[in-house]
């Protein structure tokens, strides 16, 4: 489809710099990525996030693309804490009868914003098992099946299920331009997922892709722009 074939391209020449002015004022996102990490050792030393591994360093026959000199490539488990959901058991009833708390499932991601979920859970499950609330601006990505690859925002503070990974973002990430970067990449997700009859792509796998970093004023207008072009691209079929 014309409108789908445009639309990637506009989506490409934005994560490469090509839509946006490079402003001496933006700053440089080296700086930013290094208040990020900043921001990462204050949450773990108050025990609000569990050191992990260092992700491997970025080689140059990594990088797909050049960038502004402004921007700075990282990857995706450098920008935001990354966790899978879960899915209680379905022999308690007690578990899903009358349940209020929104469940979100790969069937709800819509490639926007998420307001609503088919299935609730209740309390008593959220209490009895290891499920985390994720909080309204979460971004959320498809693991598993023909879903992989569908995107989402959280408006609503909501659970998910293990088919399901979800992205709260660092100080200095904007979660729409993460969500437009995941929308450019959902062909890549599919490549790397594996697996017969019900493939998959792991959050391990996930949080080791690249992603080009501008700084935060730049990360605003690229959304502000896409946000405006992308519909323009739909109404063309």
């Amino acid at each position: 489809m014309i409108a789908d074939v445009l639309k990637k391209s506009v989506l490409q020449a934005a994560i490469q710099g090509k839509l946006t002015e490079q402003l001496p004022e933006d700053g440089d996102a080296r700086d930013l990525l290094e208040e990020i990490r900043k921001e990462k050792a204050q949450l773990i030393r108050e025990g609000k996030l569990k050191k992990e591994k260092p992700l491997p360093e970025i080689t140059d026959e990594e990088i797909p693309f050049d960038i502004p000199d402004n921007w700075v490539w990282v990857r995706l488990g450098d920008i935001g804490v990354w966790s899978a959901g879960l899915t209680p058991s379905r022999t308690r009833d007690d578990y899903y009868r009358s349940g209020t708390i929104p469940w979100i499932k790969t069937g709800d991601l819509n490639d926007g914003y998420v307001t609503e979920s088919d299935e609730r859970i209740t309390e008593k499950a959220v209490l009895e098992t290891n499920i985390v609330l994720r909080e309204v601006g979460t971004v959320m990505l498809a693991l598993y099946g023909a879903t992989i690859g569908k995107i989402g925002i959280l408006r609503i503070r909501s659970a998910m299920n293990q088919a399901c990974c979800g992205c709260t973002t660092y100080s200095g990430v904007f979660n729409r331009f993460l969500f437009y970067y995941l929308l450019f990449q959902k062909d890549n997700f599919k490549k790397q997922s594996f697996g017969g009859a019900q493939p998959n792509i792991s959050k391990a796998k996930v949080i080791l892709n690249l992603i080009p970093l501008p700084p935060l004023s730049e990360q605003k207008r690229i959304v502000e722009l896409l946000d405006q072009l992308l519909p323009l691209c739909d109404s063309l079929d």
